[in-house]
C-alpha cells in the first residue's frame, strides 16, 4: 500500500512545513507549507507514482526541525 500517513502535533499556532526528500536529496513532494492550529495532525502521503527507495520526511514548525528517514517497499 503506498498511501503512508504522518502524524504529527503542535503546542501553539506555526507555519508548518512538511516535505518529501529523495535518497539523492531532490524534493519529491510538498505536503503541507501553511499555517496549522495548535494540536494533533495527519497528512497522507499518496507514493504511488513513487519507485521503492528510501526518502526522507522533513518537519519543520517555527524553530523546530526534525527529519526522519522512510522505507518505500511496493
Amino acid at each position: 500500500n503506498p498511501l503512508t500517513a504522518i502524524e504529527f502535533s503542535i503546542p501553539v499556532e506555526f507555519k508548518v512545513s512538511l516535505m518529501i526528500y529523495d535518497l539523492m536529496g531532490r524534493e519529491v513532494r510538498t505536503l503541507i507549507n501553511s499555517n496549522l492550529k495548535p494540536g494533533y495532525h495527519k497528512v497522507n502521503w499518496d507514493a504511488s507514482q513513487q519507485s521503492s527507495g528510501i526518502y526522507f520526511v522533513k518537519f519543520h514548525a517555527g524553530s523546530h526541525v526534525e527529519t526522519q528517514k522512510l522505507m518505500l517497499v511496493k
